[in-house]
């Protein structure tokens, strides 16, 4: 059985936990997760050839809404 949760947060960008523009802050408070633990794998993840981290992460900044 999945546990499901009884709101189902909006992902956004993070007002309390950025350093840069909030995309992974805004990713590990969607997920329940710490930001860093994000970040980090953000980078592990952007040392792969076949992802390019940068071009994700402004593509991630426009597209996601700032939070309130």
């Amino acid at each position: 059985m999945a546990l499901a949760r009884p709101h189902p947060a909006r992902l956004r960008r993070s007002r309390e936990h950025r350093i840069v523009a909030g995309v992974c802050g805004g990713i590990a408070e969607w997920l329940g997760w710490n930001p860093t633990l994000v970040r980090v794998s953000f980078v592990l993840v952007s040392l792969v050839p076949l992802v390019p981290g940068l071009l994700l992460y402004v593509l991630l900044w426009v597209l996601l809404p700032r939070a309130r």
